[in-house]
C-alpha cells in the first residue's frame, strides 16, 4: 500500500494511490509537476575556480563499487569506511570519524561510521557537505534477486564521489579558500523499512539512521556551519535536480543561491526550477536535529514520479553513471564555495 498523493490535471484532479521511496520514504503531499518557482535574472558574476574532474569522480564511484554492496555489519562495509577515512587523511583533511550502533526497523544493531573530513577546520565560518556511502541491502524494487543487496553506483556511490573530487581539488588548489568545508559521508542511510510494508509516514524514521545519529550527537562540541548541501544520486546521465520540498522548507535562501548559480553556470536543463517532493533523506534530520539549514540536490523525475528505472535495482550500477553529470554537479558546488569565499 502507498500513501495517497493528489496530482493536478488540465481537467481536474486526479487521486491515485502511490508510494514514493527515495533514499527515505515521503509523506504526502500533491503534486503539481507543471508548476514551475519563478526566478529573476541572474546577478551572478562566475568566479574562476580549479578544474573539477568528471573522470576522476568517475572513478572514485567505480573505487567505492568495486568494494562491493556497502551495507552495515559486513565485511565490505568495514573496508570501504577504512578507505574513505583514508582518503580523505591522504588528501590533507583533518579527519574524524564517529563511530556507532544503531538500530533499523528490524531490530538489527547496526556498526555505523559517520566519517568526517574538515578543510581549514580553524575557520569560523563553514560550509558543510554531505552523501551517504552505505547501499541499500536488498532490491526491493527489482523483479529478481529482490534479496540481495545492490551496488548502489548513483544511490550512494555517486555523491561520495563527487565530495572526493572536491577533497581532491582543493587540496591541491593553487588559490585556497580561507572558509571551512566540512564533508561528512553518513551511513545507514539506506536500511529503511521495504517499501512492500511502509504505510505513509509509518517508515519515515527507519530511514537515514546515520545522519539521525549525528545530528544529534555532533561529533564536534558546539559545531556549527552556514549551511549545508545534501547530494544524493547525482551521477545519472538522465539527472534532473527539482527543488525539494523540505530544502524549500527550511532552506530556501540557500536553495535559491545554488540554482542560481546553476542556470548562471547553463545547468538549467539539470537544476530544474521545478518543485519538487519531500524526500525523508538525510538534510532531513540535520535540519531538524541539529539546526543547520541544509538542502538535498537528489534526482528524481516529477513527470514519472521516479528516482530513475533503476533505483533500488541491481541496475543500479556503473552503466548508469556519467562522468558529465558528476562534472556539472561538482562544478556548481565548487563555484558556491568560492563564491562564498569571494564574500
Amino acid at each position: 500500500m502507498g500513501s495517497q498523493k493528489m496530482i493536478r490535471t488540465g481537467i481536474g484532479v486526479l487521486s491515485i494511490s502511490l508510494l514514493l521511496v527515495g533514499c527515505g520514504g515521503e509523506p504526502s503531499r500533491k503534486i503539481e509537476p507543471v508548476q514551475q518557482t519563478p526566478v529573476a535574472a541572474s546577478k551572478v558574476e562566475l568566479i574562476t575556480t580549479p578544474e573539477f574532474s568528471g573522470e576522476s569522480a568517475y572513478q572514485y564511484v567505480q573505487k567505492q563499487v568495486d568494494f562491493g554492496p556497502r551495507v552495515p555489519n559486513t565485511a565490505t562495509h568495514k573496508a570501504c569506511s577504512e578507505w574513505l577515512e583514508e582518503e580523505l587523511d591522504r588528501l590533507g583533511w583533518k579527519t574524524n570519524v564517529q563511530k556507532a550502533t544503531v538500530t533499523a526497523y528490524n531490530d538489527d544493531k547496526l556498526s555505523i561510521y559517520n566519517i568526517m573530513g574538515q578543510w581549514n577546520p580553524e575557520a569560523k565560518k563553514r560550509i558543510l557537505l554531505s552523501a551517504h556511502w552505505d547501499t541499500r541491502p536488498y532490491a526491493d524494487r527489482d523483479v529478481k534477486d529482490r534479496n540481495k543487496p545492490i551496488d548502489g553506483a548513483n544511490d550512494g556511490a555517486s555523491g561520495v564521489g563527487v565530495l572526493l573530487e572536491l577533497a581532491r581539488v582543493l587540496s591541491e588548489a593553487e588559490d585556497s579558500l580561507n572558509i571551512g568545508i566540512d564533508v561528512v559521508f553518513f551511513d545507514a542511510e539506506d536500511y529503511g523499512k521495504p517499501q512492500s510494508s511502509m504505510i505513509g509516514n509509518q517508515a519515515s524514521n527507519t530511514w537515514a539512521l546515520g545522519s539521525q545519529y549525528w545530528s544529534k550527537n555532533l561529533p564536534i562540541s558546539g559545531y556549527k556551519a552556514e549551511y549545508g548541501i545534501l547530494l544524493d544520486m547525482v551521477g545519472a546521465s538522465s539527472a534532473v535536480f527539482p527543488r525539494e520540498y523540505y530544502s524549500l522548507q527550511y532552506a530556501p535562501a540557500v536553495v535559491d543561491k545554488v540554482w542560481e548559480i546553476a542556470h548562471a553556470m547553463g545547468h538549467k536543463d539539470y537544476f530544474s526550477n521545478m518543485k519538487g517532493n519531500p524526500v525523508i533523506d538525510d538534510h532531513l534530520f540535520v535540519n531538524q536535529n541539529a539546526g543547520i539549514p541544509m538542502i538535498d540536490i537528489i534526482h528524481y523525475d516529477m513527470f514519472r514520479n521516479d528516482f530513475g528505472h533503476f533505483h533500488h535495482t541491481h541496475e543500479d550500477n556503473m552503466e548508469v553513471i556519467d562522468a558529465n553529470t558528476l562534472a556539472v554537479v561538482g562544478d556548481v558546488v565548487l563555484q558556491v564555495l568560492y563564491q562564498e569565499n569571494a564574500k
